[in-house]
């Protein structure tokens, strides 16, 4: 009690605390929660008389003596200690794992309708400095920016990138982190958009290319063993 107090009364009187525990193993020692809140200034036990009163304490200090009376009580404390951090820990990874899956849904979701074939980039194109990162990385990818596609599809709702297939939307993800590092690396966009470009045929290459001999393994017929 009188470490719950010290830690968390400023006012609790420590001297007269420490009169209590040279007296607490005398046989003639007896100590009252009234006279324990008075001579100390304690705030964990209080103390009320009369109809509707009694003594009670604040949690740390009931499980304590609750703890003292019953170690089956103690045990149960700690086991419970154990399964309240083991689900926090689950409770978090498990946070972590819903926000990777909303990334990985808006992926796998969003419409297919642009062809996946990355446009050479034209002089223009290179030497011209996109004040935007994103746009730079729409020109690196889809070989036009944002405004441009929406001249060019004035019925269709929303921008290109939700009408990217999630080949092509893997890889802007990929020219992102790319992006990143060649900005760390202090190389103008000229240089970059050139570097992400190329970049992003290479990928796009790879992934059809697998695609297609995925589909290939997956078009030939069983042999009677595997049906």
């Amino acid at each position: 009690m009188g470490l719950w107090e010290t830690l968390n009364n400023p006012l609790f009187k420590p001297l007269e605390f420490e009169g209590f525990k040279k007296e607490a193993g005398l046989n003639a020692f007896l100590l009252s929660p009234q006279k324990w809140v008075s001579a100390t200034d304690a705030i964990g036990i209080v103390s009320k008389a009369g109809k509707g009163g009694g003594t009670f304490a604040h949690r740390d200090i009931a499980f304590k003596f609750a703890s003292w009376i019953s170690v089956e009580f103690e045990l149960y404390i700690i086991k419970e200690f154990q399964r309240l951090k083991e689900t926090e820990q689950i409770a978090l990874a498990w946070t972590a794992k819903r926000e990777l899956a909303k990334i990985n849904y808006r992926l796998q979701t969003d419409a297919i309708k642009e062809h996946l074939v990355v446009p050479l980039l034209s002089v223009k194109q290179v030497s011209f400095v996109y004040a935007n990162e994103a746009d730079m990385l729409n020109v690196a990818l889809f070989g036009k920016t944002a405004n441009e596609w929406k001249i060019e599809n004035p019925d269709l709702k929303g921008n290109m990138r939700d009408y990217a297939s999630v080949e092509q939307l893997l890889v802007l993800a990929n020219l992102e982190s790319y992006n990143a590092i060649l900005i760390e690396q202090s190389l103008p966009q000229s240089e970059r958009i050139v570097l992400l470009n190329k970049t992003a045929q290479k990928q796009l290459e790879t992934i059809l290319s697998a695609r297609i001999d995925t589909d290939k393994l997956l078009a030939l017929p069983k042999s009677k063993n595997e049906e």
